[in-house]
Formats: structure tokens, C-alpha cells, sequence
């Protein structure tokens, strides 16, 4: 593997032993990841008994097949993720189950066919050139933190693929800042749900601060859709993306459309999971770029002989092999989203132990993708062991779930990210600026609760 004589990849470093209750309710308010411990990383199975939970952490490769692939339908979403993120997603594809997500899923559809490169390369393509006209204004060297850019075009491109139009700056602060307000109390609420704290007591602790965050990002997006929902009740609008698709989605069994809330709620999923999680990945990217400038130079090197000085295309994209494999990798170390929450629904038994109707099954790609047993140098940073996907052990590779819910969006994902780094990569060349160290959180999605401070200096011609 490539080394960097300056810095290895920040791992928040696991507790000794398995933390008691009281210590587990402090720490993980803050971040999940606060309570592993160091067997967390090598464990086939793990349980986590709570007051108000029974939680069982599955790592096992076949057993995690087994939950999100072979047994999905014993084990559906879980009930409590559900009711955290209702404030804010309402009842969208992510959090309902059963019959209810079937029938959303087959409306959605031809929505997500909107979605193909095909289609909506020029949008995401004209998102990037606007952030790369930010940039470039800032000078030849730019210090910056780079987290709430990556927020804002991935929230932009998202926005034109749902909506037809640019994201204003102004909403989308809004957005980012309440949905990062919504992340920090939806922790402190779990906690407060796990461990059966009185509801008396949640707003005074929070809890109104986390509803007003979910209503805020609702409210904004209400106020966009709702003027397009109002002429699709009188007449078929002349566009042509997601939000029309949904618009004129129609049930195969009651002939009934998307109400305004439903379409609500699934916008908000869409742009939410669109943007979030890929702002997410493209921030550790960078972060991984600036601390291994050999790997940096290669991708360059791929960008500039597949491009050069011309026009992205998504032919030319799809050819970025090295940057593509710099990107898996960082969803390796830093995925996302790092559990998938389950609930089982019957007695069943997982090595040996019973566990009973309504216990918590999480599997975690954060622990997965660590574990020693599945990957050499697990907390190393190596694109390459990704040239040879035979390599990787089957079910250790899961940054976007598996099975019948798997992440709809994951080649939109790869494409939108590839096509980002590679005019960031053509432009600039990317430093960590001095003494930063940032502060992995895991709470909805894997952050760094301090951003990331960037220095982007203009390459030689640019």
C-alpha cells in the first residue's frame, strides 16, 4: 500500500472492554461509535441488552446475507429507526415495510428511471461546473472547510434531478444546518427512548429542537413542490424528472395518486439519502486524498489522460477506474451509513443463541469493513485491493446494503462522486490544513463533527 509518512487515516480508537450502561447512555449520545469496544472489531456476533432494547450485532458474513438477503421479509425494518426519522421522512420507501413499501416502491419506479446518467448527467455535470466557478474564486489558494461544499453540491445536483432546477444557496443552509441539528437530537432521542426516559422529559432535554429541525427541511421543500403539485391536479406539466414521475405515479390496484404529503415524505427521503450520504463519502475522500499525495498524483495522472483539458462526459467518467476504486475504498473505511437497524419478527437462532420476536438485529458496515478477519490492513487506506473485486470476500462489502433494499441510487452515487473528485482532482492539488485532526461521529451517517479543513492550491494552467 501507498504510505504517508505524515498521517495515517483518523480511527476513533475502541474502548478496552464493553462499556456498562451508564457509560453507554453519556457516550453514545453523542456517537454510536463511542460504545464499540475492541472486540466489536472482531466478533462474529455481539449483544447489547438495554432497558428499552435487545440488540444483537451481526458480523458473520452468511448470517448478514441470511437478514438482508435471504430472510428479508422476518426481518423488516426496524420500528424504532422508523418512528426517529418519521418527523422528517414521514412514511417514505426508507422506513416503512411489508405491503406498504411494495406499493411505494413499485409507484417510485419510473422515478428512479429519471435518475439514470443517461438523463441527468447535464444536470449533475452543470451542479459540478457551478462549484468549481466557487472555487476558483477563492484564488490560488483556497482554505476552506470542504464538508459543507460536498453538503452543497451533492444537495444541488440531487435538487435538479428531483426538481428541474438549481438548489438556491440560501435553502440549502437551511437544509444542512437543520438536518445536521436533526442527526445530533435523533442520537440523544434514541438514547432516550433505549434507556425509557419519561416523554415528559424530552423537551426539556431536546426533543423540540429535533421536530422543529425535521419541520424546517419540510417546510422548505413543501414550499417548492407544492406550486408543481397544485398545476399536476389540473393538468400534466411539460417536465420531465423525478418530482413529474412521482406526480403522475398512479397505484395498479386502487387507481389512486401520490397524495401531497406521501410525495412530501418521499421527496424528502430522496433528497435527503441523494445528497447526505454521498456529501458524506466525497468529504472523507478528500480527507484520504490529502494525506496520501502519491495516490493523489495517480489519480491525477488517470484524470488528465482520459480528459485532459476537455469536457466531463459520463462515457469518459465510467473509464476513471483508479478514482472510481479511491472512492470504494473510502466507503470501506468510512461508509456512510454504518449499521442497517432490523427487527426480528420470530424465535429464530444465530450461532447457537435464540433470539426472541422483537429483539434488534444491526448489521454494521462500519465493523464489517474493519474486521481483520475479511480485509489485511483494515484500517489502511489501499484503492487497489478494489482491482480485483474476486479478491474481496463475498457479504464483507456492503456500503449500500444488499438484497431487496439495497440502495437504489448507488451507481448514481459512483458517477456523481467520481465526476466531483475528478474536477477537484484536474484543479487543485488537496492538503489537510495544519494540526487538523477530525472527529469521526456515527450518528445517522458517519461525519466529522469538526468538518474538514482543506487547503486547495491551483495546479500549474489552471
Amino acid at each position: 500500500m501507498s504510505s504517508c509518512p505524515f498521517h495515517q487515516p483518523f480511527f476513533p480508537q475502541p474502548l478496552k472492554n464493553k462499556a456498562s450502561l451508564f457509560f453507554t447512555f453519556f457516550k453514545k449520545r453523542r456517537s454510536w461509535l463511542d460504545g464499540l469496544y475492541e472486540r466489536s472489531y472482531t466478533m462474529k456476533m455481539g449483544r447489547v441488552k438495554m432497558p428499552g432494547l435487545d440488540l444483537h450485532v451481526i458480523n458473520q458474513p452468511d448470517l448478514v446475507h441470511r437478514v438482508l438477503v435471504d430472510e428479508v421479509k422476518e426481518f423488516p425494518k426496524n420500528q424504532l429507526l422508523g418512528h426517529l426519522l418519521e418527523p422528517l421522512l414521514g412514511e417514505s420507501i426508507f422506513t416503512t415495510n411489508g405491503e406498504q413499501w411494495k406499493k411505494q416502491r413499485e409507484m417510485l419506479n419510473p422515478s428512479f428511471e429519471m435518475a439514470r446518467i443517461s438523463h441527468v448527467f447535464g444536470l449533475m455535470n452543470d451542479a459540478v461546473k457551478e462549484m468549481s466557478q466557487g472555487l476558483h474564486a477563492n484564488g490560488s489558494v483556497n482554505r476552506l472547510d470542504i464538508d459543507p461544499e460536498m453538503s452543497y453540491v451533492t444537495a444541488d445536483i440531487i435538487f435538479r434531478t428531483i426538481l428541474s432546477s438549481r438548489l438556491d444557496r440560501e435553502d440549502a443552509v437551511s437544509i444542512i444546518e437543520a438536518f445536521s441539528i436533526f442527526q445530533e437530537e435523533t442520537a440523544r432521542t434514541a438514547m432516550r427512548t433505549i434507556f425509557k426516559v419519561p416523554q415528559w422529559l424530552w423537551f426539556l432535554t431536546g426533543e423540540s429542537k429535533r421536530i422543529k429541525a425535521g419541520n424546517e427541511i419540510r417546510d422548505v421543500l413543501s414550499r417548492i413542490i407544492r406550486p408543481r403539485y397544485d398545476i399536476a391536479l389540473a393538468q400534466k406539466g411539460d417536465e420531465r424528472d423525478i418530482l413529474s414521475s412521482l406526480l403522475q405515479a398512479v397505484d395498479s390496484d386502487s387507481g389512486e395518486r401520490f397524495t401531497f404529503e406521501e410525495i412530501l415524505d418521499q421527496v424528502a427521503m430522496l433528497f435527503l439519502a441523494g445528497h447526505e450520504t454521498s456529501a458524506s463519502a466525497l468529504t472523507w475522500t478528500i480527507y484520504l486524498l490529502s494525506l496520501y499525495p502519491d495516490i493523489q498524483e495517480k489519480a491525477y495522472r488517470e484524470v488528465i489522460s482520459i480528459v485532459g483539458d476537455g469536457e466531463f462526459e459520463a462515457s469518459k467518467i465510467k473509464q476513471m477506474r483508479y478514482v472510481t476504486n479511491i472512492f470504494k475504498e473510502t466507503l470501506r473505511l468510512y461508509p456512510p451509513v454504518g449499521f442497517f437497524a432490523r427487527e426480528n419478527t420470530h424465535e429464530t437462532t444465530m450461532r447457537d443463541k435464540t433470539i426472541q420476536p422483537g429483539a434488534s438485529i444491526v448489521v454494521s458496515p462500519w465493523l464489517i469493513h474493519r474486521n481483520p478477519d475479511f480485509w489485511d490492513n483494515p484500517n489502511g487506506f489501499d484503492p487497489d485491493r478494489f482491482n480485483d473485486p474476486k479478491s474481496i470476500e463475498k457479504d464483507t462489502y456492503l456500503p449500500f446494503g444488499m438484497g431487496a433494499r439495497i440502495c437504489i441510487g448507488a451507481s448514481f452515487a459512483l458517477q456523481e462522486a467520481v465526476l466531483i473528485l475528478a474536477t477537484i482532482l484536474r484543479d487543485y492539488k488537496i492538503q489537510l490544513q495544519e494540526d487538523f485532526s477530525p472527529d469521526v461521529v456515527g450518528r445517522l451517517t458517519v461525519r466529522s463533527a469538526n468538518g474538514m479543513l482543506i487547503i486547495l492550491t491551483k495546479r500549474e494552467g489552471r
